[in-house]
């Protein structure tokens, strides 16, 4: 994390919202676009590293990935999905390629070179992270960069993560891509020397990346398990990279503390299910155990808490816990003051506000929540979180009022049904 903009709109602890191939040959009309939409968010930064990584040219790769999206969108509806439609994207940005660049000798040798990139290449995607979160663009155009084009996010989903507008994430992207272009940024991992000095760009779009997965920003689904699997894999592969980083590690065991009580999260209707109400039995013990050794054993060797092993410890008390009752909100609102001294954010005050509750009382956190409005007033989850104070102080129909306001600027389906549904109890 490089700063209060770069901090993700994440679940708060205990708060108020809780928290591949496609089928062959039928016309499957409106369904098409379901599956394309899913094909470009698992596959589009594949197929963009492996056209990156020959063709030596951000931009021109961006633009063939693009226009193969375009000529899907046209053809699926009315031929069909292709049985393979992550390979069809990929054929047709070559034979785009070739057209488009057929007078330039050089790229047209290395475009004849393509091929469907196998799975076992599993560090293109890494090796573009890398390139794209490269020191010569600013901290904040990093990460939005790299989310839109190797994680697949809309503008809209990376904007939700920053708290910020969308036209403000459209000129970082813009400005970032031209960076690329003019500085000549190549396509590698860096040396070891370099890696610091680019590791916490690429921890913040691993980060976000899982909590878009974990928690939606957009109608279409509450959660996406896909966006979920790639953080984590990534994650693991950057373990691998830079094994000695303790922040590496802190994320890996964020992201699997969090997934350990996944099949708890919502019930058989779909509909999320708060911390406090969540059945623990259904939890992955064994996965929180493992999680909790792998960051002990990062706490030990390093002894220099950052970031990511403070929200992984804040994980870890809650998934310790036998009970919601029997949760640690001492310690976790120590962890908060820790993360919030090394990273300061409005999202994070507002999620230190739910553990101030649970020690000090609904008045203090109140207060820690109002002093926010000015950065959060955009933010569902400020409305929410505020909602769920005031019921607690008795003021119901301010508390009403919040939750409407909170419904307005919510967009993910599962958090829309909780908010309806606490609009009922007054």
């Amino acid at each position: 994390m490089t700063g209060p903009a770069d901090q993700p709109a994440a679940e708060p602890a205990g708060g108020s919202l809780g928290e591949r191939p496609g089928r062959a040959g039928a016309n499957l009309g409106g369904d098409s676009g379901g599956v394309l939409a899913r094909v470009v968010r698992e596959h589009a930064g594949r197929l963009a590293a492996s056209l990156i990584s020959l063709l030596g040219d951000f931009s021109a790769a961006e633009d063939l990935v693009q226009d193969a999206v375009e000529i899907a969108l046209r053809r699926w509806p009315v031929e069909g999905i292709p049985e393979r439609p992550q390979a069809w994207l990929y054929m047709v940005a070559r034979r785009r390629g070739l057209d488009v660049l057929r007078r330039e000798s050089n790229y047209r040798a290395k475009l004849a070179q393509l091929r469907w990139p196998e799975p076992q290449a599993t560090d293109d995607r890494l090796r573009l992270i890398f390139t794209c979160c490269h020191p010569a663009l600013a901290p904040a155009a990093r990460i939005a960069l790299t989310l839109r084009v190797v994680c697949g996010l809309s503008t809209a989903q990376i904007a939700a993560a920053f708290v910020v507008p969308e036209a403000t994430v459209a000129q970082r992207i813009t400005r970032a891509k031209k960076k690329i272009g003019q500085a000549g940024i190549p396509y590698r991992v860096p040396a070891a020397e370099e890696l610091p000095e680019r590791l916490a760009s690429v921890l913040a779009v691993i980060y976000l990346l899982f909590n878009e997965g974990y928690l939606s920003s957009t109608p279409e689904r509450a959660r996406a398990r896909d966006l979920v699997d790639d953080a984590e894999w990534l994650a693991a592969l950057l373990a691998g990279l830079a094994p000695g980083e303790p922040e590496v590690g802190g994320l890996l065991a964020l992201i699997r503390l969090h997934r350990a009580r996944d099949a708890a999260r919502f019930d058989e209707h779909g509909r999320l299910v708060l911390l406090a109400d969540q059945d623990r039995s259904r939890w992955d013990h064994d996965a929180i155990e493992e999680a909790t050794a792998l960051l002990t054993g990062v706490a030990r060797t390093h002894r220099r808490p950052g970031p990511y092993q403070l929200q992984a410890a804040i994980a870890a008390c809650h998934a310790e816990a036998r009970s919601f009752e029997d949760t640690d909100w001492a310690q976790i609102l120590v962890l908060y003051d820790m993360l919030l001294h090394l990273a300061p954010s409005p999202v994070t005050r507002l999620h230190r506000a739910i553990a101030l509750c649970r020690v000090h009382g609904a008045a203090a956190a109140l207060a820690e929540v109002d002093a926010l409005e000015h950065d959060l007033v955009s933010y569902g989850l400020w409305h929410a979180t505020r909602a769920e104070l005031l019921r607690e102080l008795g003021e119901a129909e301010q508390a009403r009022a919040c939750d409407e306001r909170a419904l307005d600027l919510t967009a993910n389906p599962a958090q829309q049904a909780l908010l309806a549904e606490r609009l009922t109890w007054n």
